[in-house]
């Protein structure tokens, strides 16, 4: 079973060695000594997918890579796939673990080739890609890489040719410095999924300029498509439409702006968010100056088409006074209680992260952590005792509150280990 890719994929990857991003296997000049941020700048650059190869020596640089992984997948905003330093199914498990959406297997490796039925059933066939460098592995393990492999990511370009003539399977080509030309050449090959390796890295700042040339090319890539012409807006006296700005994490309000159609076109094409500046009377790139970019993740036109509710992930502030939002004079609040539940659990991690750090005498949450971890856990599996004898009650106000217990001392326990919402939550979305 081989599928049909709906796009082609534009992947950047990290040679990732001794904590920095080098330049390739078999060169290690150091292209950054920061890998989260370099998986950042891909992803801000519209890259589609991101790969990571941990070429870590020994278990404890290869338990630090899988920190730096854990970085990367949490700062890079895209799908990454981790590959390196995998010899038996615990090392997929961290792979996943540490947040990335699939894990490769080495087939270069006998002993990954044998644990690939194992964790495709583990963790499922989607999680699962082959690291293939010569075709004739594909040829020898034909069978096991349909059942049990969604990609393969082909890691010699002179074997390509000879790759697809041996399998339909989809194949991200890893591919050194070539010409446009070539590249279109690649992707135009029904077999070839994805691009990667040296000339997606060295032209990660053209991508969109790359697949623009692409879609003229007709090779279907995955650029900003809108459902709406600027035409089909209802626009204000100036020939504008407001634009409301939240945060896509949080969905906070971040700014209001205003487009025409050149700033909304350009949003389109780049990703930024761009507005037009009624007090300058000329388009304006947010972050352009100051480096605090909008990069956007939705669009959303309301029931009139006359206003637009962009979600971005913003960097730094949004408000030029320095503050994450320009929404903060207050004019009035009536006293309420929160309720809204994300926000709600936030607030109490919030003050129990402060009591680890400026303990308060007499908090029964400082007990807790004086006490250590033994001591979390044991009043952790208590309240899940309490919530399983709870249920059995007619009445369900007593669940409620051993439930309200449970989550508290649960808190307590991800704040002991150094874990987030954020974390809990980007891991329930990928299930």
């Amino acid at each position: 079973m081989t599928g049909t890719m709906s796009y082609k994929k534009f992947m950047p990857c990290i040679y990732l060695y001794k904590g920095n991003a080098v330049k390739g296997f078999s060169d290690k000049t150091i292209v950054d000594t920061n890998p989260a941020a370099l998986g950042k700048f891909y992803s801000d650059n519209n890259a589609d997918e991101l790969i990571v190869y941990d070429m870590s020596d020994g278990d404890a640089e290869h338990e630090e890579a899988l920190d730096i992984i854990k970085a990367i997948c949490s700062d890079a905003e895209i799908p990454v796939i981790g590959a390196g330093n995998v010899k038996r199914m615990e090392d997929v498990k961290k792979l996943l673990y540490a947040g990335c959406k699939k894990a490769a297997l080495n087939y270069s490796r006998t002993d990954n080739i044998a644990i690939t039925e194992e964790v495709s059933k583990k963790f499922g066939r989607d999680k699962i890609v082959a690291c293939i460098a010569q075709a004739e592995e594909i040829t020898y393990n034909e069978e096991l890489l349909e059942e049990y492999v969604c990609e393969i990511i082909l890691v010699q370009e002179k074997e390509l040719k000879a790759a697809i003539s041996a399998s339909k399977f989809p194949m991200i080509a890893s591919v050194p410095e070539v010409s446009l030309d070539k590249i279109l050449e690649f992707l135009s090959n029904d077999n070839i999924c994805g691009i990667s390796g040296y000339a997606i890295n060295e032209n990660a700042r053209e991508l969109l300029a790359i697949k623009s040339l692409c879609q003229n090319n007709g090779i279907a890539v995955n650029t900003f498509e809108p459902a709406i012409r600027w035409e089909e807006f209802k626009l204000n006296s100036d020939g504008h439409v407001t634009v409301v700005v939240q945060d896509y994490k949080t969905d906070e309000v971040l700014m209001v702006a205003y487009m025409n159609e050149e700033a909304y076109n350009m949003t389109l094409k780049t990703g930024k968010m761009t507005y037009y500046s009624r007090s300058r009377n000329e388009l304006w790139i947010k972050g352009e100056t100051s480096g605090h970019y909008q990069y956007v993740k939705s669009l959303t036109a309301d029931c009139d088409k006359d206003t637009i509710l962009a979600k971005v992930s913003q960097i730094g502030a949004a408000c030029h006074t320095g503050s994450h939002s320009c929404f903060f004079n207050e004019i009035m609040a009536k006293e309420y209680e929160e309720s809204n539940p994300l926000k709600v659990f936030e607030q109490v991690f919030d003050v129990i992260k402060d009591r680890k750090v400026h303990p308060k005498e007499g908090s029964y949450t400082n007990y807790l952590f004086d006490k250590g971890v033994d001591k979390i856990l044991k009043k952790l599996g208590e309240e899940a005792t309490e919530i399983v004898i709870a249920a059995k009650n007619p009445n369900a106000n007593e669940v409620k509150y051993e439930i309200s217990d449970f989550l508290y001392h649960m808190m307590v326990l991800m704040v002991e280990k150094n874990v987030t919402w954020e974390e809990i939550t980007t891991e329930l979305a990928k299930r």
